[in-house]
């Protein structure tokens, strides 16, 4: 398995159903995209409007606030543009219909990477094979291969709106259970770890989070081989072409 050099990329486009899914997966190794200059853009399929504990917000407030904290997040790890989807929280499906939103997306951004979840289920750890998660997963395998590289697929992203086909070349997945490539994000964790403070909404009661993330990021390094003491973030990559 050949993993393309960062050198290589110009632009990642990653791919989650919710507000921080992205910073639990891969946020130390965003940040160390963007050290190197690469694009990053966010595609957040929900405004995670099913998330949260306080329940004095209604749903819009709750999408609000996500929204807001994603937003902030992003831009710790050095992510300025964030799209969000607007479908609902907790009930995604791999639709036609959202193939075709992140086909768009794809073809807008044009990205050498993607980054997305894991359409299988996680026996190990429930907390990854969210349904909204393999679905999303699932939709963005389908619109790399064959949507967004299709001209005739979805005509309308041409036709309409002007969008050419493109072809991603390489597909990182997260959450899964067949990790083959992992990232050193020692020198990132702490900007990981306040990406993931941004979303109060989903973290201020968590009162072990560094701990978690360190213990779940130092067994990654030691699957990876690292020394004891550094930190690490796994995925599936998947070559498209």
């Amino acid at each position: 398995m050949t993993v393309l050099a960062d050198a290589d990329i110009g632009t990642a486009l990653v791919v989650t159903a919710h507000p921080d899914d992205v910073d639990f997966g891969a946020a130390g190794t965003i940040a160390t995209f963007t050290d190197k200059g690469i694009r990053v853009v966010y595609c957040i399929v929900t405004d995670g409007d099913a998330g949260g504990f306080d329940r004095a917000l209604d749903n819009g407030g709750m999408a609000a606030l996500r929204r807001a904290e994603q937003t902030e997040a992003a831009k710790l790890v050095g992510v300025e543009d964030v799209r969000f989807l607007g479908y609902k929280d907790g009930t995604v499906e791999p639709t036609l219909t959202l193939r075709r939103d992140i086909a768009r997306v794809i073809r807008q951004v044009r990205p050498d990477r993607v980054i997305t979840s894991s359409p299988e289920r996680n026996y190990a750890r429930m907390g990854p094979s969210h349904p909204d998660h393999r679905a999303v997963g699932g939709a963005t395998l389908d619109a790399v291969y064959p949507d967004a590289r299709n001209p005739y697929a979805f005509p309308e992203l041409l036709t309409e709106e002007g969008l050419e086909a493109w072809t991603v070349r390489e597909v990182w997945l997260t959450g899964g259970m067949a990790n083959n490539h992992y990232v050193d994000v020692t020198a990132t964790l702490d900007r990981k770890l306040a990406a993931l403070r941004a979303h109060v909404s989903q973290t201020a009661h968590m009162d072990t989070l560094e701990d978690f993330v360190k213990g779940f990021l130092g067994r990654n390094a030691g699957a990876a081989g690292l020394p004891e003491g550094t930190y690490a973030e796994g995925f599936q990559v998947v070559p498209s072409a």
